[in-house]
């Protein structure tokens, strides 16, 4: 592999056009989710010519940036199980169609299937990282993580991981912060949840279970994100709308659960009441790596 060289985060516009933006705003959005995915590979220091698995791929926002990361000498296998037909305005077959035609497309392959199922149809292949990034708390529960960590032993070199610190940096993060808590407090309750909110595993946490599967902490970063990053607004909107409340009333039976969920929302509301209109930032995002264990 030739030797690591940030990316400059004006780049971002060009990787963001690989992605589908129907409209100018639309781009500007994805511009800066890249930017924010360029933070993280920098950060990760990943050189051209690696070898990814990625999990948790989604529509290919991160893809692009690792594709481009890893350049024509590289390859990015990614990784996610959620149905074809999800999401919108582009669905995922969709999103990865588009992304598949442009100039990033010859190195990435698409695995539409649970992590450990390519793992282990995978043969003898190996991987210099596997990447999770902001995917860790769509899982159902903590052994999910420790199921693929375990599966990893052996065939990947380093593990790159990205989530929310449950931590704000900046004050106006702080409505952000409490929804994320809200929402997952309300998907442990529905059992069959497909939230992104399910598992909400802090910093801490993540580490434990790495450990416990054979993996060693590496250097971690705290990053806190650019105010232009959108996840704080529509977790908090979210979380104030109605729809929080209709879910509480049909999941919930519990009196005590129930007032415990519907005074969370009143705590977003709250602190997004004493920010005086101005816009919810994203909370801190913590970064770090994993080697095997001696």
């Amino acid at each position: 592999m030739a030797t690591f060289t940030p990316i400059p985060l004006d780049r971002a516009e060009t990787i963001a056009r690989q992605s589908p933006t129907p409209n100018d705003t639309a781009l500007r959005i994805e511009k800066v989710q890249v930017e924010h995915r360029l933070q993280l590979v920098n950060t990760w220091r990943i050189p051209p010519g690696s070898k990814i698995l990625e999990i948790g791929c989604g529509q290919g926002t991160c893809t692009t940036v690792l594709a481009t990361a890893v350049g024509p000498d590289g390859h990015v296998d990614a990784v996610d199980p959620g149905p074809p037909d999800y999401g919108s305005p582009y669905t995922l077959s969709q999103a990865q169609a588009i992304i598949s035609s442009g100039d990033l497309g010859s190195r990435i392959t698409w695995h539409n299937a649970e992590p450990t199922d390519v793992l282990a149809t995978s043969g003898e292949k190996n991987w210099d990282f596997a990447v999770f990034s902001h995917c860790i708390w769509y899982f159902d529960n903590r052994d999910v993580f420790s199921t693929i960590l375990r599966a990893m032993e052996g065939r990947v070199g380093s593990v790159l991981v990205a989530e929310y610190a449950l931590k704000a940096t900046e004050r106006d993060a702080e409505p952000h912060l409490l929804s994320a808590i809200a929402k997952a407090s309300l998907e442990a309750h529905n059992p069959a949840s497909t939230a992104n909110i399910r598992c909400l595993l802090s910093p801490a946490g993540i580490k434990e279970i790495a450990e416990a599967s054979g993996w060693k902490v590496g250097e971690e970063s705290n990053i806190v994100p650019a105010a232009g990053l959108l996840d704080g607004v529509w977790e908090t909107g979210e979380v104030r709308s109605q729809s929080f409340v209709d879910e509480v009333e049909k999941r919930i039976t519990s009196p005590r659960v129930k007032e415990m969920l519907l005074s969370s929302r009143e705590a977003v509301i709250a602190s997004y009441a004493a920010m005086d209109g101005r816009k919810t930032r994203t909370m801190d995002v913590w970064a770090t790596s994993f080697t095997p264990a001696e």
